[in-house]
């Protein structure tokens, strides 16, 4: 029988060991830390509606289907002559998803209420959940995980679509490298909550996915739990995870935070924190 060797049992007691504490099954005397079997999480699970499934769903649908005719439209478009601009595209597009990702993550993390009118149980609520229960995102079909990525680029995918169908050949010649960035743009905007779950994933994962993740091309599981590691504070870009260093470094969301409680008083992560201590 082959050995495994120190490194990679290393690895896999600690990949355990995460996911034993994730599920709550590593608590302290008074009650459960985190996972589906904490108070909170409970009652977050129970506010996933029929209607947000709806939205969910039509987002998905409508979305998948506008990026099928922009795809095919810009393959149809596409020259020689615009190969250079179309790599810069998709390293922009990268790049930016990745920020409003750290940016959309870390507004909902840190303010907001779940108790917000139509807002709070749609989208404020998973995020809640998140956090004292990080693996409930592994037990999330397709919809539920993707739905509101989705939904988030649909009003330019469809005036996207307008103008490939309706410009003339030469006017989408003049918009083409634009329209590449805001496509790609799009698409790892979708993407982004699927590589979320990806990094919660530490079993069964199919091996281009563990090598996308071991490369950092898209967010690996070590880089992630940096998030997961209470109060939540640091670390929120989950696309690719490649601006967590810089902005980490120049104390980015730290400094629009104070600035945020010195304008309105307003402090970071309370209704968060106060999800996390909720009891039996």
């Amino acid at each position: 029988m082959m050995e495994t060797k120190p490194s990679e049992k290393s690895e896999c007691m600690d990949e355990f060991q995460l996911k034993k504490e994730a599920n709550g099954k590593d608590s302290k005397k008074n009650g459960v830390r985190w996972g589906p079997n904490h108070a909170g999480a409970k009652e977050l699970k129970d506010l996933y509606s029929g209607g947000k499934r709806v939205q969910e769903l039509i987002s998905v649908s409508v979305t998948t289907t506008l990026c099928i005719y922009i795809g095919f439209k810009l393959v149809h478009n596409f020259s020689a002559d615009y190969w250079l601009s179309s790599v810069l595209a998709a390293l922009g597009g990268i790049l930016l998803a990745d920020f409003f990702s750290g940016l959309v993550h870390w507004a909902a993390d840190s303010y907001g209420s779940v108790t917000l009118p139509i807002f709070g149980a749609a989208f404020i609520r998973p995020f809640r959940e998140h956090h004292i229960d990080p693996t409930a995102i592994t037990r999330h079909d397709f919809i539920e995980t993707n739905g509101d990525n989705f939904m988030l680029p649909l009003p330019y995918l469809a005036y996207q679509a307008y103008k490939l169908t309706t410009y003339s050949p030469d006017e989408v010649r003049q918009i083409y490298s634009f329209e590449c960035f805001m496509f790609l743009l799009a698409l790892f905007v979708m993407a982004t909550n699927q590589i979320h779950k990806w990094s919660h994933t530490y079993f069964g994962l199919p091996k281009w996915i563990t090598v996308l993740q071991d490369a950092h091309i898209i967010l690996p599981r070590k880089h992630h739990r940096i998030h997961h590691v209470a109060p939540h504070e640091t670390y929120f870009c989950i696309t690719t995870g490649w601006l967590n260093y810089p902005m980490e470094k120049f104390h980015f969301w730290t400094c629009v935070e104070r600035a945020i409680e010195v304008v309105t008083g307003i402090k970071p992560r309370v209704d968060d924190l106060a999800w996390g201590k909720k009891s039996n």
